[in-house]
C-alpha cells in the first residue's frame, strides 16, 4: 500500500537524479528498502511524505557519491554566468524538462537537482559532495548553460521562436 501510494511520485524524484530509466527503478527500489527498514524510525515531525522524500533524496545523493570514482567533478574556478531566463520552459513538458536534466552530465546534473529543485546551498553541496563552493557555482552554471542550449534546440526542432 505504502509503495502504491508514494512510488510514482518518487519514481519522478529518482529520475531528475539518474540518466535513464533503468537506473531510476534501482534508486526507488533502494529507496523503498531503506523506507521498509526504517519504518520505526519516523517520529512524526513534519509530514511523512516529506520524510519518505528526503529518504530518496538522500538515496540519490549516495548513489552519485559512489559514482564519483568512475565520473570526476573537477574542481574548477568559479565562473560568474548571468542569470538565465527559464520563462521558456513553461512551454515544455515535465517529461522533456527531465529528460534534459538526464543528459547533463552526472556532476552537473547532482548540483542542479541539489541546488535548485532540493533547495540546498552551495556550501551544503560541498560538504555533501565533497568539493568546494566555487566548485559547486561553476557546475550550477555550466549546467543551466547546457539546459539552456537544450532549449533553444528543442525550439528549433520545433521551428517555434520563443525569444
Amino acid at each position: 500500500m505504502l509503495y502504491h501510494r508514494f512510488s510514482s511520485k518518487m519514481y519522478a524524484v529518482c529520475l531528475r537524479y539518474c540518466k535513464d530509466a533503468e537506473d531510476a527503478q534501482d534508486l526507488l527500489q533502494d529507496g523503498f528498502v531503506k523506507i521498509f527498514k526504517n519504518l520505526e524510525k519516523f517520529r512524526g515531525e513534519g509530514s511523512f511524505e516529506g520524510w519518505i522524500r528526503r529518504i530518496f533524496v538522500n538515496t540519490s545523493i549516495e548513489h552519485f557519491r559512489k559514482s564519483l570514482k568512475k565520473f570526476s567533478v573537477s574542481d574548477t574556478q568559479e565562473i560568474i554566468v548571468e542569470d538565465l531566463s527559464w520563462n521558456a520552459l513553461d512551454n515544455l513538458a515535465e517529461k522533456d524538462i527531465i529528460k534534459m536534466i538526464q543528459e547533463l552530465s552526472p556532476g552537473y546534473r547532482q548540483v542542479f537537482n541539489m541546488y535548485v529543485i532540493e533547495g540546498y546551498s552551495h556550501k551544503d553541496i560541498g560538504d555533501i559532495l565533497g568539493i568546494s563552493e566555487g566548485t559547486s557555482k561553476s557546475q550550477l552554471a555550466r549546467a543551466k548553460g547546457i539546459l539552456k542550449k537544450m532549449v533553444e534546440e528543442k525550439f528549433k526542432e520545433n521551428k517555434t521562436d520563443f525569444n
